[in-house]
């Protein structure tokens, strides 16, 4: 009966809202107003038993962070003796050149509001010159990285303003850190699942194969989503509420407790941490 269909730009999602909304009897399209509707957005069309009727409803089901972020480097990780005696695992977050706000979009203007955050300096021959173009409109330095950070409200930003970790970030907040995990190659289902081998001696011949993956005639094949030796790792990874330990503002790095996503070099995405009915609503 229904069809869902979800649009990752505004240009797609007010094209197929134009399109929804013409009537197959009436030949001559009615006017229509642009919708300004968040970004992604899920559009589902129902019709009637005798597809005569249709309707479109448009669920939102846009993911805000918490606030404004930033982009860093892991450069790896080491054992942190708290005052009170504590040892603490931790990891050691720098920051390169960057961190400065390249564009401010807003509902008016893209549809959505969201920060664009650029990071790590580059030379101009590794971008491209739109790339060029678009940082010199704010008279931004040539830089490698670029991201969103999708707010519910962008007051108090504006292009060129340069973001300070320790205005945004304290000691002992709780932050979420993305980035792309440490690649395995290609490995086998005990490694990548988890799974227990067979017996090693007594005329067993089956040790780390995988088994059976399904029954013969009936289904007669196998399952979508089996478990079973692939790729695995590198890939993008949330780890979610870990703690801020320490920020020194000297060597422009933070202590963060635990483990992060990645290899020493890799590229980290900080926010804070998402926690329902404190800084994310409930609904």
């Amino acid at each position: 009966m229904g069809v869902v269909a979800i649009a990752s730009q505004g240009l797609s999602l007010a094209l197929g809202a134009r399109l929804l909304q013409r009537n197959r009897s009436n030949p001559t399209p009615t006017p229509l107003l642009p919708l300004p509707l968040p970004l992604p957005s899920v559009v589902r069309l129902c019709s009637s038993r005798k597809g005569s009727a249709r309707r479109m409803e448009v669920l939102a089901m846009a993911s805000f962070e918490a606030g404004i972020g930033v982009l860093a480097t892991k450069l790896g990780m080491m054992t942190y003796i708290h005052p009170e005696g504590n040892v603490i695992p931790v990891t050691v977050v720098g920051f390169r050149e960057g961190n400065v706000v390249t564009q401010v979009k807003t509902s008016a203007t893209d549809g959505y509001d969201a920060v664009q955050v650029g990071y790590r300096r580059v030379r101009d021959i590794k971008l491209t010159k739109p790339e060029l173009g678009h940082l010199q409109k704010v008279g931004a330095i040539p830089m490698r990285h670029l991201q969103e950070f999708r707010l519910q409200s962008v007051d108090g930003f504006e292009p060129g303003q340069l973001l300070d970790i320790e205005e945004i970030f304290k000691e002992g907040d709780l932050v979420d850190v993305s980035g792309n995990s440490i690649g395995k190659g290609f490995q086998g289902g005990i490694k990548r699942h988890n799974f227990a081998r067979g017996p090693m001696t007594h005329g067993s011949k089956s040790h780390r194969q995988l088994g059976s993956i399904g029954a013969g005639t009936t289904p007669g094949r196998v399952y979508k989503g089996k478990k079973m030796p692939g790729r695995m790792g590198g890939v993008k990874t949330k780890i979610r509420k870990l703690s801020i330990v320490k920020i020194d503002t000297d060597l422009r790095a933070i202590l963060i407790k635990g483990a992060v996503p990645g290899k020493p070099g890799n590229l980290l995405r900080i926010t804070p941490a998402k926690i329902v009915g404190k800084n994310i609503p409930k609904n």
